[in-house]
């Protein structure tokens, strides 16, 4: 009858060491199987009786003969034999292991460096947007006073007409909701009414003075 054991008792039952039981499992001496990535060996009534019998002659013999002493011998130099082959190969899945990691690695860094350059880019981008509409608010700005006194009178006479005339205004927030129908960003919009103030778009009426902004209600289709 057959039962399973771990390699270190089946070292034990034998009398062998736990190299010497892996190298008669590698020379298929011994019937073993592996479960969750342990190896269980097939130990039988028959080689534990055996191995019993083994030990006990061991023990009565006082001096070992030449010829024991060699077989010995040449057991000790197949076990250190066996001992190298097992090393060598851990020595092979640690290399696989240490090339495998140093490729997951040479790909992450690649992963990240690629990634940098994309937010480099996008943030590039954005500060010459910003820049841009820095500059269009420093060029209204830049007009000389005589010319802003003749735009603030020319506001306020348009003001006056629309009061007069009853004209229908618009909301900065209706305007911006319809210029994202447009597919519009936020910024875009901006230097869109910064243009259009510098350019005397009269649907722009703004009062520098009380800060307001005045929109005649329109399609725009110029200005998408």
């Amino acid at each position: 009858m057959e039962r399973l054991v771990t390699t270190s008792q089946a070292a034990q039952i034998l009398g062998l060491s736990l190299q010497g039981v892996h190298y008669r499992i590698k020379k298929e001496q011994l019937k073993s199987i592996k479960k969750s990535g342990r190896t269980y060996v097939y130990i039988s009534d028959e080689m534990e009786r055996a191995a019993s019998t083994n030990k006990v002659n061991v023990q009565a013999v006082q001096t070992p003969n030449t010829t024991n002493n060699s077989q010995t011998q040449k057991e000790n130099e197949e076990h250190i034999q066996s001992i190298i082959e097992v090393k060598n190969e851990q020595i092979l899945l640690l290399k696989d292991s240490m090339k495998w990691m140093k490729k997951q690695y040479k790909s992450e860094i690649n992963r990240l460096e690629k990634n940098q350059k994309r937010i480099v880019k996008v943030f590039n981008s954005e500060i010459k947007l910003l820049q841009g509409a820095f500059n269009e608010m420093r060029t209204i700005y830049k007009n000389q006073p005589a010319q802003i006194q003749n735009i603030q009178a020319s506001q306020t006479q348009q003001e006056q007409n629309i009061e007069n005339k009853d004209l229908n205004l618009m909301t900065l927030q209706e305007f911006s909701v319809l210029m994202k129908k447009y597919n519009k960003t936020q910024k875009e919009i901006k230097i869109i009414i910064f243009k259009a103030i510098q350019d005397g778009d009269n649907r722009f009426i703004y009062n520098k003075r009380d800060k307001k902004l005045l929109i005649l209600k329109s399609d725009f289709q110029d200005l998408v």
